[in-house]
């Protein structure tokens, strides 16, 4: 069993943008990736960690996913069968956010069998604060 937490921060939004991964294998060191991009999206970068995070492991898995972005956790589990059905709108008619993004991530899983969990941000979560630390890290280096 694989848990991954995930987060994404934007310094302006759009603006500079981090997304840091902590991922966790049983009896193994925790795996901390982190990355960015100069001109994004806070929702951008929630998607871009999930996409990494999923995108680390080649091979089938079993994974619980942890994300504090509601954004991200009713886009994958309600929102984008509708959005696909609709030719990639919104229940308004207009053009999905991010498509590109939705995309990506809904081919990752169906590479691994995910259970998507959602956890409050900045609620004294170890591996959600680490997550966000290693988003902001990205941010500040710049």
């Amino acid at each position: 069993m694989i848990t991954i937490y995930t987060d994404g921060a934007c310094s302006g939004n759009p603006g500079i943008g981090g997304w840091g991964i902590v991922i966790i294998e049983l009896k193994k060191e925790p795996i901390f990736l982190n990355g960015g991009d100069d001109n994004t999206t806070n929702n951008q970068m929630e998607l871009t960690a999930t996409i990494q995070g999923l995108k680390y492991f080649k091979d089938r898995e079993k994974i619980t996913l942890y994300t504090d972005s509601q954004y991200v956790k009713n886009g994958i589990e309600t929102w984008i069968n509708n959005w696909k059905k609709n030719g990639w709108k919104t229940a308004s008619k207009k053009p999905v956010k991010n498509k590109e993004l939705w995309v990506k991530l809904d081919l990752l899983i169906t590479k691994h069998n995910v259970i998507w969990k959602w956890v409050k941000g900045h609620a004294g979560n170890l591996y959600n604060e680490k997550a966000d630390l290693l988003a902001r890290k990205y941010i500040e280096k710049l």
